[in-house]
């Protein structure tokens, strides 16, 4: 071969060469990027909502190429089934925690503090205080409160007018006067009442009362705390103005309410699309719970995302969970109203706090007593719930049925520490 073609030969096994490397490395840099699967789990809502976070977790992977969320709905039993798999290290990386039963899993070593996580620009200063609360221990942060809901009194604006009421009450006193003028006109009963603690330990708070001490044990038996449940006690013995579902057939406060079968109710701000959509002619307004022995009162209950700490890929745990409580992902998520944004940035972008009927609820969020009783709260909450509607129903005196469950509930909770 002469010198010549040796050369073009040399030069075209170099070329070829050349582009054989070139394709190789384009494959290489257009090869897809390593994916890592975050679990997330929480308990089944409505269709309506599970649709929306299905919305917004895409929204997230959209942003977040290289992480993928599998999410997956605990519909039974779902703290005993968390708790479970805790133990087995079989749970999920992020899921929905209840401020109710915070206490416990935080004392418990099995999440994640997200102190060190958290960067100034993530501004922690933007959430709700009382919210953040329920979700600190020993002086680290364990959870990111996703949203609220707040009780406030729902009203039914013809029945007032029938009865010449022109605004809602705004002391207790003034609600039990207006409850004996409903009764018996457009509507059997005044009230709509749930005896449940979730909806009377505000009127144990109201007197001074407290739920647990700080050891964690009953004592909503005090005689300050009996002042509040008293109150519910009279208006359905003694001025027989008010009424509970079973009374009147129904499923819920928000039914009872929705059919008229009450005038006013006691509820969150999750009824307020039910009563919309379920009840479209009815026409209610809301307001702030009416103050009890001078104090501002009311409920509130919400929930967190916290991380497992021994989830396996914690910086992607992170990203999801800064993303459903940012700025960002928390609009999606309370864009539509059946949840308040625990944000105040968000609130106030949304324009909550002008809404005449979720302004009551945003303004009772600084005042409202955090639904949390302690680190053994079925002891408390089950005890209590047993023995105050046979006290309700006039089976036993009051504070013989409070004093009961106060103490059987710490009988359980001696035989659980």
């Amino acid at each position: 071969m002469s010198k010549g073609k040796l050369l073009r030969f040399l030069v075209l096994v170099v070329a070829i060469a050349l582009t054989f490397i070139f394709f190789h490395s384009l494959q290489l840099t257009s090869a897809p990027p390593t994916v890592t699967t975050i679990k997330l789990s929480g308990w089944g809502g409505n269709i309506v909502e599970q649709k929306l976070l299905k919305q917004v977790l895409q929204n997230f992977e959209a942003q977040h190429p290289k992480i993928k969320v599998k999410y997956e709905v605990i519909s039974d039993q779902y703290m005993d089934v968390l708790k479970t798999r805790l133990v087995g290290d079989a749970a999920p990386d992020v899921f929905y925690l209840d401020s109710l039963e915070a206490p416990f899993l935080m004392s418990q070593n099995v999440l994640e503090p997200l102190d060190t996580y958290i960067t100034p620009e993530f501004y922690l200063g933007d959430f709700e205080t009382n919210l953040l609360n329920s979700f600190k221990y020993q002086n680290q942060i364990y959870g990111l409160p996703k949203d609220y809901s707040i009780l406030s009194l729902f009203y039914n604006k013809q029945a007032f007018a029938t009865a010449g009421l022109t605004s809602p009450p705004t002391t207790w006193d003034e609600l039990r006067t207006y409850s004996q003028q409903l009764t018996g006109k457009l509507n059997r009963y005044g009230m709509g009442i749930t005896p449940e603690l979730a909806r009377q330990a505000y009127k144990i708070k109201a007197f001074g009362g407290q739920i647990v001490d700080q050891n964690g044990h009953a004592t909503f038996a005090s005689e300050s705390g009996l002042q509040g449940l008293q109150l519910v006690v009279d208006q359905y013995q003694k001025d027989r103005s008010s009424a509970q579902k079973s009374d009147v057939g129904t499923n819920s406060g928000s039914e009872m309410f929705g059919q008229s079968k009450v005038a006013m109710v006691i509820e969150g701000n999750w009824a307020i699309p039910y009563l919309k959509e379920t009840f479209p002619k009815l026409e209610f307004a809301t307001a702030e719970l009416p103050t009890i022995n001078g104090n501002k009162v009311t409920m509130v209950f919400t929930v967190a995302y916290v991380m497992n700490k021994q989830a396996k890929h914690k910086a992607e745990a992170w990203e999801l969970i800064s993303y459903l409580t940012g700025k960002v992902g928390m609009e999606k998520w309370t864009g539509t109203g059946f949840a308040l944004p625990t944000r105040q940035s968000v609130a106030k972008k949304l324009g909550y706090d002008q809404d005449p009927l979720r302004s009551p609820f945003v303004a009772g969020v600084d005042y409202a007593m955090p639904w949390q009783v302690g680190e053994y709260p079925a002891a408390i909450v089950n005890n209590f719930d047993n023995q105050f509607i046979s006290a309700l129903l006039g089976q036993q005196p009051l504070k013989q049925a409070i004093v009961r469950a106060e103490n059987a509930a710490n009988q359980q909770i001696r035989d659980l520490e």
